[in-house]
């Protein structure tokens, strides 16, 4: 069981950094294989069809981005201090990859992935746009709460997009702090 857990697990890393760097249609289950010198018919194995693999990612990474923020809030319970959480794991995984996010990549192609890829994309949104929304301060209103982690969860988005692109990360920093002062979070 603890190779077939270590080839799928290697499978989910090779996939999930081939689909953020090049995106949903440019991944093929023959190059994963080739990138992991296995058959592809062992991909076929764990996934019979590319829709399932990227909802076993998008599934995965949304666990590991959620239990991070979580981990990191443990003790803290100030808007202000949760809220640098979010934007300080979102800058880790920038950071770290150097690539961009998983959901952002993959909501720019909505257009043209499977149904049930773009129900897994728009479901880490929603939840992303719910945690944002609950470390706000409650003194707003639930209309304005919701309206700002909407425009905070984009804007983390795009800041990645831009960084990525540019890969100049001063340029997530400075929107996150323009953010911050805009938004008054």
């Amino acid at each position: 069981m603890g190779e077939l857990s270590t080839t799928l697990n290697k499978l989910l890393d090779v996939a999930e950094s081939s689909v953020r760097l090049r995106g949903y249609h440019a991944v093929s289950f023959r190059e994963l294989a080739d990138d992991l010198g296995i058959k592809s018919s062992s991909v076929h194995h764990y996934f019979p069809r590319k829709e399932d693999l990227a909802v076993a990612l998008l599934r995965r990474y949304s666990d590991n981005f959620f239990t991070e923020l979580e981990a990191q809030c443990e003790k803290l319970r100030a808007p202000n201090t949760r809220l640098s959480v979010h934007f300080k794991v979102y800058r880790e995984s920038l950071v770290t990859t150097q690539k961009f996010c998983l959901c952002g990549m993959l909501g720019a192609e909505s257009g043209g992935i499977p149904e049930v890829v773009g129900e897994a994309v728009s479901e880490f949104f929603k939840k992303n746009v719910a945690w944002v929304d609950e470390a706000l301060p409650s003194s707003l209103s639930a209309a304005d709460r919701n309206r700002k982690a909407q425009h905070i969860v984009a804007a983390m988005q795009g800041a990645m997009m831009m960084a990525s692109s540019q890969k100049d990360f001063k340029i997530f920093d400075n929107i996150v702090r323009d953010l911050v002062a805009t938004q008054e979070v």
